[in-house]
């Protein structure tokens, strides 16, 4: 059951009064503690001198690039790990890198991350140093081979360490121990980023650019990258990621973006001169993820660092179909976990807290998707598993709040002592391993585990609502100052807002959606509103006069026309 809870109005007196009072309201209830947290322009940017070992790293890159040492950059294959890897590459090599290429290790085959086995062929690729991007904070076994080979490893991370840190030569993540970089919410593409700054701020130093008649990159240039990766991995929308994304919006708006964000932007049909961080989020980092998924992630980094629309195209066409894919099984996988659910008839007072799903023919790319679907359904944790060949099952686990789950799995581990074989994430998402013989202990263990965290109260679905918008906001000029305000997103929600109606009209598009028109409770104004994925044996339904909507307040353009539409969230008759 979904409930709507409207936040309270809060003091926004500290904010600027030039803003929209609804908009200050806005940003208050969001936690926006001064104007300065409102900036978007590059000067706000935090220093990266405050973020620990980039120095060091940035030095032990400046020195590699002096003697011109093969370079490998070992990635992730998720969209912040693609996003990493391109942009760590293009800049190394905007910078004089000659010698260094990449490696993303195929989940299938190697797992995630620095292991051994992917040390190896470093080696045989020739590489003396290795700089991990999006992994490395948990690769103990992985970092420890590679300095064994002679090898210099630089690990830039922004996952959660565990007790102790790997033996690299150094290590970049603001969630280290001893780090007072104000931001702790960065993507993993945004350490890299920031490394790649501070390399050239010490390139710069020992007058590497004079010296060579090297032009000095402007690393503006890779915002784009940043801001796909970072909305993509739904970190937390702090003030310096929003600065990032925002700066990366304006570039990809302006036409001044990678051919392979334009061209996915294409397959997904969307515009990027009207581009919102939602479509970086929902159209962009799928298409991209698919590649990991399904396939190579491979695929999905040299689409970013493809210099022409032609090639980017091609690219960008297969990575669509390979989503298209990836819907398929993710909504087979879907239907057979729910139909499992409701197989057990239990009420959702008997469902277990803790949700651990496993079927054998599952595919391991799509599991987290599966989980953060079913987190949704039912509003409780879940960790989906998929075989992994050897007796081992992989998981994929999507938290709800209130809940951090990368510390909940290491409690289970501390009880169970050898039950995970091994495990690592954050607060709202967390991937582990576990022997295939044991997935019923670890099922109650978890739901044991999940209990004594959580009260019941928590395991209700709540929207948050910005409370009810009069007929007079209701206008084209407050959606567009709405949609100008962001970038929202994770931890910084986009504004959502709930009222009555009545209903006027209703169909169905695209087989699971429905249209409608609306009129406001006073009867003064008809509005368009859309309803994704609804629940087909509710809807439509011709007897419902009046509804309780929960949305959003949009902007669409059609045929060169801009209209007022409701995105609906959720919509209850009444």
């Amino acid at each position: 059951m979904t409930k709507i809870v409207r936040r309270a109005t809060v003091d926004d007196g500290h904010l600027p009064d030039t803003l929209p009072p609804l908009l200050r309201q806005l940003y208050a209830r969001r936690g926006v503690g001064c104007a300065s947290e409102l900036e978007r322009e590059l000067r706000g940017l935090l220093n990266p001198a405050r973020l620990k070992g980039c120095a060091e790293a940035a030095g032990l890159l400046a020195d590699a690039l002096a003697r011109q040492q093969p370079m490998l950059v070992v990635g992730d294959f998720d969209a912040d790990g693609a996003t990493s890897s391109a942009l760590t590459l293009l800049a190394m090599r905007a910078l004089g890198a000659e010698r260094i290429d990449y490696l993303v290790p195929n989940r299938f085959d190697y797992g995630y991350g620095l292991s051994p086995e992917l040390v190896t062929l470093a080696q045989e690729m020739g590489a003396e140093v290795l700089i991990t991007v999006d992994n490395g904070i948990s690769a103990h076994a992985g970092v420890g081979a590679a300095k064994a080979a002679g090898m210099t490893v630089i690990v830039t991370d922004h996952h959660l360490p565990g007790d102790t840190l790997p033996e690299a030569d150094a290590i970049v993540n603001p969630a280290q121990p001893g780090c007072e970089f104000p931001s702790k919410a960065m993507a993993g593409v945004g350490v890299a980023f920031y490394l790649m700054l501070a390399l050239r701020g010490e390139l710069r130093r020992r007058n590497w650019f004079a010296e060579r008649g090297l032009a000095e990159p402007n690393m503006a240039h890779y915002l784009d990258i940043v801001a796909l990766g970072t909305v993509a991995d739904v970190v937390p929308l702090d003030a310096n990621n929003r600065l990032l994304v925002q700066q990366g919006i304006n570039r990809i708006r302006s036409g001044r973006c990678r051919p392979g964000i334009t061209t996915l932007l294409e397959v997904a049909g969307r515009s990027a001169g009207r581009l919102v961080a939602s479509d970086l989020g929902f159209a962009v980092g799928p298409r991209l993820n698919a590649a990991g998924r399904l396939d190579d992630m491979s695929l999905g980094i040299e689409c970013l660092l493809a210099e022409d629309l032609v090639s980017a195209r091609q690219l960008a066409s297969r990575l669509d179909s390979l989503n298209a894919e990836r819907r398929e099984i993710e909504a087979e996988m879907q239907h057979e976990a729910v139909q499992a659910l409701e197989s057990l008839q239990l009420g959702s007072r008997d469902l277990p807290w803790g949700l651990a799903l496993y079927q054998g023919d599952w595919h391991q790319g799509v599991i987290g998707i599966l989980a953060s679907r079913i987190k949704e359904r039912y509003h409780r944790p879940v960790i989906a598993f998929a075989d992994a060949g050897g007796g081992e099952l992989k998981g994929s686990a999507r938290s709800i709040p209130g809940l951090h789950m990368r510390d909940l799995l290491e409690r289970i581990d501390t009880l169970n002592p050898g039950m995970i074989l091994k495990f690592g994430g954050h607060a709202m998402a967390a991937g582990l391993s576990l022997d295939a013989s044991r997935f019923a202990e670890f099922a109650s263990a978890y739901d044991a585990a999940v209990r004594a965290e959580l009260e019941e109260h928590q395991l209700t679905g709540e929207l948050l609502s910005d409370g009810e918008l009069g007929a007079d906001q209701l206008s084209l000029e407050m959606a567009a100052t709405l949609r100008d305000g962001g970038p929202w997103g994770q931890a910084f929600p986009e504004p959502l807002f709930d009222g009555r109606f009545r209903l006027l009209d209703q169909r169905l598009v695209g087989q699971k959606h429905l249209k409608m028109v609306v009129e406001t409770e006073c009867g003064t104004q008809q509005l368009d509103a859309i309803a994704f994925n609804v629940d087909l044996k509710q809807w439509p339904n011709g007897a419902v006069q009046w509804v309780s909507l929960a949305y959003r307040l949009d902007v669409n353009h059609w045929r060169g026309n801009d209209s007022v539409q409701l995105m609906v969230e959720w919509l209850s008759p009444l």
